[in-house]
């Protein structure tokens, strides 16, 4: 310290005794010395100054020496250590990271860094400065610039990025670095590509074809694959910055066989269970299964994503990470994110579906991947991360494969060639679905409802599993043990909402389902209770809503085939008990719930608590496409439980609409034969264009050659003048001259054809476009006719529901007067509320 106070003062020269300048002082003494000096080793010294002092003091260095250290930059290229002294200067500025020099100063804020960040790069050629101090070979230069641009970007991004570049092979001299023999260098270039490449697709192309894959995986193998250090981690995130959302990146790794070169890095060592996992070896292990994710994400394009499933096939990359998963020793979080990249990877794809069916764990007796992996999930013990991770790779080992939802299935059948003792899928869902682990029966009842989707088949298939009961009473079917389950008071919320899932996709396009949830004692009545109760609490209300969905999948999917429980008698149960309006109301609650938009977003679970488990993506989507339809339906049955269709209108009313839509249907066969007739007309117009076209190139020809041809004859009988003597051409002969004279008759006389017919065509085209100009105004006021009887006939409809309002209301006041024995009073409608107009016939 007492070294640098000596520097200074030797640059700035002494003070008198007593008297100690602060730092703004200093610091504009040090300013004045960088732009006044002549001499070069005063400028560089009052540089060296100025980075000391700018640790402690930032904000008067930054505030006042910005400017002429800009202007060294500028100035004094030839020499490295002052341009060095600039570049750290800055950098220590900018920078983001808080000093310990500066703990104490109460006048550093936290973004100082990028207010100065603001403020340097507000003229863009300093940017620009600063990428041409890349070239210079010199270590303290090339890495202070590195460095420098890397405080810039962290800081403000987007606009660095939009800086480098519009910046002179910027992208390219950043790629260059990479192969720069000092790693010190290179790796400080990988921080700054990891910064750069952030967010922007463009960046992210360029740095992908300047060969930035081939230059990552040798540095990955010269620093030893997984087993390298923090460089591997830092590649491989460069590695899932290009690739992650970039479909044009996706698609050249995946051509560029650079999977293939992914493969190899997967495979554990012989030792590794002994020798353990290294913190860095996790890091990078966890890198290199998000690069594979990013490759077979579902929200990729579903070209790349297939194409890139089957390289990883190919490869044996599925057969490591399969390896993986049955290893013993793996951390946690490796292992759930292995179950996350091996979903991904057999979501929708057959092959790969089917080999991770065969994978069978190494236990006594062998059993299969995924029964071992459902073992865990029903496990309360485990992590939540890695249960929802079973759950997923689950639903994606089932997604489209038709084979293994029907083989899941087939466990819960009677079979006389099934080992009793031996464990199956169905057995686990059926343990985890009656446990007492709230958790346990929701993953196991969700993971029951992904084998029934888009598979109605199965869903009848499912209603022949019958469950023992005890005490030797007869056994219940599997829908009615969920219809028990869901009715109990000790049965908690969470539990509750995974069966109401299940059974809403079950009796979603099953009428068979329907029918045996009708037949089961005590469901419908529960299910009005719970939307007749008035609950407060928001989960509460999401359980209204999804009873009010699987009561309205009653009414929707109903075959009429049970007596007093056919789609009338459940509509008119909610209006009488529950109202339609309340029933529309409780059925939106799910749509408005959190739950509901975090389940939308994507098929994969994720949650950071057990509570927060509650809705799954298929039955969010499911939901999605019949809510509307089911309050439609709901909304169209009378307080009599009749739908509301135009067969239960009166005669007049009936007649009255079925003019109507008689007159409709005229007007739509009249705007369809307008419609033709119009694009008749357009592509005969098109053809008279081009015959019009080809007829005038015709002419324009002809021209050109009787006027070569009048060249040609007026050119007869010259005189040729040849080295001074006249010598006259002969003249042609007379046959000549008549053939000559004939042609151009031939030629005038083609021509004055050829122009009548160009007149008469352009008649006919004039004549078509009046004709199609008729044709579209006749269309536009049919339309017009068309649209005024819709509203006519919208404003009858409404004038028919008040009429028949009104008689209805009446009916039910003279009702006393028919018990009474008098006679019914007669109600006269007024003029005035006729539901017929007078003006209807004339219109």
């Amino acid at each position: 310290m007492e070294f640098l106070k000596s520097g200074i003062k030797t640059v700035l020269g002494g003070t008198e005794p007593g008297q100690q300048p602060s730092a703004a002082e200093t610091v504009e003494k040090l300013v004045d010395r960088v732009y006044s000096s002549t001499l070069l080793e005063d400028r560089r010294d009052a540089c060296r100054a100025l980075k000391a002092l700018s640790r402690k003091y930032r904000i008067e260095v930054g505030a006042q020496g910005m400017p002429p250290l800009v202007q060294v930059l500028q100035n004094d290229g030839q020499d490295a250590e002052i341009i060095s002294y600039a570049l750290d200067t800055l950098c220590n500025v900018v920078t983001s990271e808080e000093f310990d020099e500066e703990a104490d100063n109460p006048t550093v804020s936290v973004n100082v860094g990028e207010q100065f960040t603001e403020m340097f790069i507000k003229t863009p050629e300093h940017v620009t400065l600063v990428m041409g101090y890349l070239d210079e070979y010199d270590f303290r230069v090339r890495r202070a610039a590195i460095q420098l641009i890397t405080s810039l970007i962290s800081n403000k991004t987007r606009e660095l990025q939009d800086l480098v570049l519009v910046s002179p092979m910027g992208v390219s001299k950043l790629m260059d670095l990479l192969t720069d023999s000092r790693e010190v260098i290179r790796n400080d270039v990988l921080l700054l590509l990891i910064e750069l490449t952030k967010g922007n697709s463009n960046i992210q192309k360029i740095v992908a074809f300047e060969n930035a894959f081939d230059r990552l995986f040798e540095i990955v193998r010269e620093e030893g694959c997984s087993d390298g250090g923090i460089v591997v981690e830092d590649c491989l995130i460069l590695l899932l910055n290009l690739l992650k959302n970039n479909s044009s990146n996706q698609q050249f790794f995946k051509e560029g066989s650079y999977i293939q070169r992914l493969a190899p890095m997967f495979e554990l060592a012989q030792d590794t269970e002994e020798l353990g996992w290294s913190p860095q070896k996790v890091s990078n292990f966890h890198c290199l299964l998000q690069v594979v994710r990013a490759l077979v994400t579902p929200s990729n394009q579903q070209l790349v994503v297939t194409a890139c499933q089957r390289v990883m096939q190919k490869s044996r990359l599925l057969h490591a990470l399969c390896e993986i998963l049955m290893s013993s020793g793996v951390p946690a979080d490796i292992l759930t994110e292995t179950i996350n990249a091996v979903a991904e990877v057999v979501r929708g794809d057959r092959d790969n579906q089917d080999e991770l069916g065969r994978v069978m764990a190494p236990s006594s007796p062998p059993r299969p991947a995924i029964v071992v992996l459902l073992m865990s999930m029903i496990n309360e013990k485990q992590l939540l991360a890695l249960r929802c991770a079973v759950l997923y790779c689950f639903e994606c080992f089932l997604y489209r494969n038709a084979d293994g939802q029907r083989a899941v299935v087939q466990t819960l059948l009677p079979s006389s060639t099934s080992d009793v003792s031996a464990l199956s899928t169905g057995q686990l869902l059926c343990t985890g679905l009656f446990s007492t682990d709230a958790l346990a029966n929701w993953f196991s009842a969700v993971a029951l409802m992904h084998t029934l989707v888009e598979n109605v088949a199965l869903k009848e298939e499912l209603l022949r599993v019958l469950l023992a009961t005890p005490g030797g009473q007869r056994p219940i079917t599997l829908l009615e043990q969920c219809c028990n389950l869901m009715q109990q008071e000790r049965y908690r919320l969470q539990s509750k909402v995974g069966l109401l899932m299940l059974l809403s996709l079950w009796l979603a396009h099953c009428p068979g389902a329907v029918k045996a949830l009708l037949e089961t004692q005590g469901t419908m009545a529960y299910l009005t209770a719970q939307l007749c109760s008035n609950e407060h609490d928001e989960r509460e209300f999401l359980v209204q809503g999804m009873c009010a969905f699987l009561m309205g999948l009653c009414i929707q999917f109903n075959d009429n085939s049970l007596p007093g429980q056919k789609r009338e008698d459940i509509s008119q149960l909610i209006i009488k008990r529950i109202g339609q309006e309340s029933f529309c109301s409780k059925l939106g609650e799910v749509s408005r719930h959190e739950a509901y938009s975090r389940a939308c977003k994507q098929a994969q679970i994720r949650a950071k608590s057990a509570g927060e488990l509650l809705l799954d993506y298929e039955y969010c989507k499911l939901y999605k496409g019949l809510e509307a339809l089911i309050a439609k339906l709901v909304s169209g049955f009378d307080v009599d439980g009749i739908e509301l269709t135009e067969l239960t209108l009166s005669s007049e009313a009936s007649a009255l609409v079925s003019q109507y839509k008689g007159i409709i249907r005229g007007m739509d066969a009249q705007i369809q034969t307008l419609q033709q007739s119009s694009k008749e007309l357009e592509q005969e117009n098109a053809k008279l264009k081009e015959k019009l076209n080809e007829e005038e190139n015709l002419k324009a020809q002809l021209s050109d050659q009787n006027t070569l041809l009048k060249a040609q004859l007026g050119a007869t009988g010259q005189v040729n003048v040849v080295q001074g003597q006249v010598t006259e051409t002969p003249a042609p002969s007379e046959e000549e001259l008549n053939a000559a004279r004939y042609q151009a008759n031939m030629y005038f006389a083609e021509n004055i054809r050829l122009t009548k017919e160009l007149e008469t065509l352009r008649q006919q085209l004039a004549a078509e476009r009046q004709r199609a100009d008729a044709a579209q105004e006749s269309l536009a006021a049919t339309q017009k006719d068309q649209e005024d009887l819709l509203e006519l006939l919208a404003d009858q409809e409404a004038k028919l529901t008040r009429f028949e309002e009104t008689t209805t209301t009446t009916l039910t006041a003279a009702h006393p007067n028919h018990i009474s024995g008098e006679a019914p009073a007669v109600t006269t409608v007024p003029l005035d509320e006729s539901p017929i107009p007078s003006g209807t016939a004339s219109r």
